[in-house]
């Protein structure tokens, strides 16, 4: 996989939404399943399990 400058978005989301859940906050932990969800869309997993 080469990475261009489109995935640095997901890829920095993935990292702001792994950083988060570290903090046991009830809207940190909403706020990081989101950014992972998105991160992981931006790098395109979705396709792999072809949904």
């Amino acid at each position: 996989m080469v990475i261009t400058s489109a995935h640095i978005p997901a890829i920095v989301a993935l990292i702001a939404g792994l950083l988060i859940l570290v903090m046991p906050r009830l809207l940190n932990l909403v706020v990081a399943i989101y950014l992972i969800c998105i991160g992981l869309i931006g790098l395109g997993v979705l396709r792999w399990f072809h949904l």
